[in-house]
């Protein structure tokens, strides 16, 4: 299966997937060589990358689109920051995002089932709250809900309006914390990033999450792995109860109780999306469909 990329994510050139070593997917060729455009079983188009150029820039011909040729629309950014759905109806056969709905699906991160249970160790914990900021914006629900929150618990603010992060980056310095804010810039369905994955799971702080409802946390993690803003008339409660569970060791130890039995998978930029599509390809023979409405439906 050939895989054209008519733009490189953000200008990146990231063409090394290795697709049967790291995710035993075989026969996949990637290109960003336009010339190939003919022979190219699919297109794929990021959409940060279709925005900036607009959709004067996708493919006019000559060649004409081949028959059976898929064009892949692609976007890991909310419909907050994803500007101009609306001209791209009728244009792309397949969707890949962190949507669940999408024809290619790729989370951010999810769970797997260990083949046994086995003992979990939590790395010691010396302090209580971190939160990594990097796009502050006081318009954000995430930075109003943590001014709120500041004012009835100490919280250490890393990124651009704060402290720096250890050698080892994010997942070194938010392990010895007990709690991590897994904010996210804007509230939309299916829309839980890194900020769960791997800067609260896989440095093993209990994720306290401002994102989507509850229920749609739950579709994809256990109701007792994360701390939700909602489960709190408001943003003091929560703080006493952070606080009661810091003094609190069995309380705090049941937020780890799934760790037994799953593990943490952190999705790899841009390798494994690259790869997904190539297999999603494959499987899906002469299958050939066209997304008519993009925007009603992303934003939905």
């Amino acid at each position: 299966v050939t895989v054209l990329l008519w733009w490189e994510p953000f200008g990146r050139s990231r063409r090394t997937a290795d697709c049967r070593r790291r995710y035993n997917i075989t026969g996949c060729r990637f290109s960003a060589d336009r010339s190939r455009y003919g022979e190219a079983q699919a297109v794929l188009f990021h959409h940060r990358d279709l925005a900036l150029h607009g959709a004067e820039g996708l493919p006019r011909g000559p060649p004409p689109r081949p028959p059976r040729q898929l064009w892949v629309w692609m976007n890991f950014e909310s419909p907050s920051h994803s500007p101009g759905l609306r001209g791209l109806a009728g244009l792309f056969n397949w969707t890949m995002s962190y949507r669940r709905d999408s024809d290619v699906f790729v989370p951010y991160g999810y769970l797997y089932a260990l083949p046994a249970p086995r003992p979990f160790l939590l790395p010691r914990k010396t302090r209580l709250v971190a939160w990594v900021i990097s796009n502050w914006n006081e318009e954000h629900a995430r930075v109003r809900y943590y001014r709120q929150l500041k004012e009835h618990l100490a919280i250490d603010v890393y990124g651009a309006r704060g402290l720096e992060l250890a050698e080892g980056g994010v997942v070194e310095t938010v392990s010895a914390y007990k709690f991590y804010l897994a904010f996210e810039n804007s509230q939309h369905t299916d829309y839980i990033t890194e900020k769960l994955w791997r800067n609260a799971f896989a440095a093993s702080a209990v994720p306290v999450v401002l994102g989507p409802r509850r229920a749609n946390y739950e579709r994809f993690i256990p109701p007792d792995s994360f701390i939700h803003v909602d489960d709190f008339p408001s943003p003091r409660l929560l703080a006493t109860y952070l606080k009661f569970l810091d003094k609190n060791k069995p309380n705090y130890r049941r937020y780890f109780a799934w760790r037994k039995k799953y593990e943490v998978h952190v999705t790899s930029f841009w390798d494994e999306h690259f790869c997904k599509v190539c297999e999603a390809v494959r499987a899906a023979g002469n299958q050939i469909k066209t997304v008519r409405n993009l925007a009603s439906w992303f934003e939905s």
